[in-house]
């Protein structure tokens, strides 16, 4: 089946991911891939990385003790090889690792007494890096602030806080570094407030997208555009402007459907989402896509030329 409108057509890979019999998904919600062109999707079961080919055969799955609150994956290219950032929710830490899951590092709750206490809590859901090491840090279903810290795990600064104004957030689900302009931004998926938002590098606001997105959970750049998981049954793509382009695989009113997201197999459909919570693009434009989903799902767009 073919999706798509102009000049993004996708043909529809329904069962992509071989996942072995002996493994049960549980949500899925992060996926990158590495320069082996392996696919990697970060989902909250005791193989909490799961491995695939471009094919998707399995390879292998680690990630056990991140089984509970396994959420943000973000893979990094550095110096010495490349590693992965896990947003861990319900653990509230950040971890990062190699590709065999070999912890470097973990960033527990921030030293900010005014922001966290017993009750209000660290629960970070996505990170992104600077080029120079800058590790920032949403903590989208904790309190709605950016962390910084540097490639060392030393803290350096924080940004955002609740509300609706510019430069302020709610739920800051998604993180990103946006190389389209002269200057990198870190790009915020403001989902609580249904928009996007643009900070410098230093945390400073700069712009705000918003008008044609409802829970936008990330944001993926591919070339000059972005790609938007959103929550509520679409993949949206905006031009290099941030005009939107399309919609693709829209479910109408897909979350109003009895159970959602975790909605019966009879009721699920080829060629519409459900539920997407992030996805990646490969370098032939073809989309991998995870859906918050308690099976795992796990789609793949092979991209029409």
């Amino acid at each position: 089946m073919q999706i798509g409108s102009g000049s993004h057509i996708y043909e529809w890979v329904e069962g992509w991911a071989k996942i072995p019999s002996n493994i049960q998904p549980g949500y899925t919600h992060g996926v990158v891939e590495d320069a082996q062109g392996r696919i990697y999707v970060h989902n909250a079961s005791k193989d909490s990385v799961l491995i695939f080919d471009a094919d998707g055969n399995f390879i292998q799955s680690w990630g056990e003790a991140y089984a509970e609150g396994a959420h943000g994956l973000h893979l990094n290219a550095e110096s010495d090889g490349e590693y992965l950032y896990l947003a861990l929710t319900k653990q509230a830490m950040v971890v990062k690792t190699d590709l065999d899951g070999n912890e470097i590092w973990r960033i527990l709750t921030p030293d900010l007494p005014q922001i966290y206490d017993d009750e209000h809590k660290f629960s970070p859901t996505e990170t992104t890096v600077a080029p120079n090491g800058d590790v920032y840090i949403a903590d989208g279903y904790g309190q709605p602030w950016v962390h910084v810290y540097d490639s060392a795990a030393n803290y350096k600064f924080s940004f955002g806080g609740r509300g609706e104004e510019p430069g302020l957030l709610n739920n800051p689900h998604g993180i990103m570094l946006d190389t389209r302009g002269s200057e990198p931004l870190i790009l915020v998926s403001d989902r609580g407030n249904h928009r996007l938002q643009y900070f410098t590098l230093d945390g400073e606001f700069v712009r705000i997208t918003e008008g044609m997105l409802d829970l936008p959970c990330t944001t993926v750049q591919y070339q000059d555009e972005i790609y938007i998981p959103d929550l509520h049954s679409r993949m949206t793509i905006l031009d290099k402007d941030d005009q939107l382009i399309t919609h693709v695989g829209e479910r109408e009113n897909g979350w109003q459907i009895e159970g959602w997201p975790n909605i019966a197999h009879e009721l699920r459909q080829v060629g519409n989402f459900t539920s997407p919570h992030d996805l990646h693009v490969d370098q032939n434009g073809n989309v991998y896509m995870a859906e918050w989903i308690n099976d795992g799902r796990i789609t793949k767009l092979a991209r029409v030329r």
